[in-house]
């Protein structure tokens, strides 16, 4: 287990989780990885470090630097187990090391671990020095837990950004310019999609007061570290967080006898008239991070489902909560499925809908078998709204 120098004194020590594949919920078919980051300098110093099964790998690549006893500092950017689960063995190893967090950050590792370590409190706009380097901290709040923060070192031009433009990527590649781009841009959407959303408006707030830091390196807590594709990752934060939609009506649903079906691919046919991107996304085959990874830029949101016992098929009551707890905002929503001797369902997934806070603008639903009167009369009504 190797270090990967970043720059002189400045190593990537995390670990590569190549099983994971599944993260709160979260599809992740390309696993991950917990990045550490070791900086040698009159303090050592340790920036967050990995999920605790992975001690062992992180403690073997700090050890190919310098003994792991010999750390002064360790700053914990988020309390998450996926960052600081090794911590208690640090502590162990390296008893008098100091651990520097915000404020929120030490009440959260003390609740987590019921230690009292040695623990240096910062706020944004305070900074420590290491000797011929120095760090600067920026406190983010709810991008995504209370205690996040970023960590700047000016004199290396180096962003630890925590889990903003994190990935799910489990990779021999450090960089950005080793690993092809597309994949790289794909998970990281995939991880503002599924993770990052709800707290757009926080992400706004750090981009701006991280917009005077002269960056030429994003090292995350998660994925691959950014040296050649910073102003692409930094733009498509920027447009994520404002909630800027492309021309695109994502259609979601599952169905019993195929007639849900039918008229999920009318409603599908009539954005494509219209020239929107609309992908038709049946439940039973999609993962639900993978559609919302979808929706993020999407302008409307279709979802269909038969009625059920009076309800509606269990994957699209899962993915409603789903998609009520990450809520994309200032989006239009359509409800629709057919139903036998009860429609409930069409209520209940406006329902869904108008919680999570959209603007309903169609409901659809046909009893028993839509035949092509009732599909028409589906796309007629739908021209005359898009």
């Amino acid at each position: 287990m190797k270090a990967k120098k970043i720059k002189e004194g400045i190593y990537w020590v995390g670990a590569i989780d190549w099983d994971l594949r599944n993260f709160h919920g979260y599809l992740t078919q390309r696993g991950s990885t917990y990045n550490a980051y070791l900086i040698i300098d009159e303090k050592i110093t340790l920036i967050d470090t990995v999920k605790a099964h992975f001690s062992k790998e992180m403690f073997k690549r700090i050890s190919d630097v310098i003994d792991p006893s010999k750390i002064d500092y360790v700053v914990s950017n988020h309390v998450e187990m996926d960052h600081s689960g090794a911590l208690p063995e640090l502590m162990e190893i390296a008893p008098n090391t100091t651990i520097i967090t915000c404020p929120a950050g030490e009440k959260g590792l003390k609740a987590h671990y019921k230690k009292d370590w040695n623990f240096k409190i910062v706020n944004s706009g305070d900074s420590i020095n290491l000797g011929k380097r120095s760090l600067q901290f920026v406190l983010t709040p709810m991008v995504h837990w209370p205690d996040n923060m970023l960590t700047f070192m000016p004199d290396e031009n180096i962003l630890f950004s925590n889990d903003a433009f994190g990935q799910h990527l489990a990779s021999t590649a450090r960089f950005d310019d080793e690993y092809p781009f597309d994949i790289i841009m794909h998970e990281a959407r995939k991880y503002y999609a599924n993770i990052v959303l709800p707290y757009s408006k926080q992400v706004q707030k750090a981009l701006i007061d991280a917009s005077g830091l002269n960056i030429k390196i994003i090292a995350p807590s998660h994925g691959i570290i950014w040296r050649k594709h910073l102003s692409e990752i930094i733009e498509e934060y920027k447009k994520w967080s404002s909630n800027q939609t492309e021309k695109k009506a994502i259609v979601i649903y599952d169905t019993m006898w195929k007639s849900t079906e039918k008229m999920a691919y009318a409603i599908q046919e009539t954005f494509e008239e219209k020239n929107y991107n609309a992908p038709i996304l049946n439940l039973q085959h999609n993962h639900i991070s993978d559609i919302m990874t979808e929706i993020l830029t999407a302008e409307y949101i279709c979802v269909g489902s038969p009625t059920l016992n009076r309800n509606i098929l269990p994957g699209v009551a899962a993915f409603l909560t789903y998609l009520n707890g990450l809520s994309p905002k200032s989006r239009k929503a359509i409800a629709f499925g057919s139903y036998g001797w009860g429609d409930q369902s069409i209520p209940k997934i406006t329902e869904y809908l108008k919680s999570s806070g959209f603007d309903i603008v169609g409901t659809y639903k046909v009893k028993y078998i839509p035949d092509e009167e009732d599909l028409e009369n589906i796309r007629a009504d739908l021209r005359a709204k898009v």
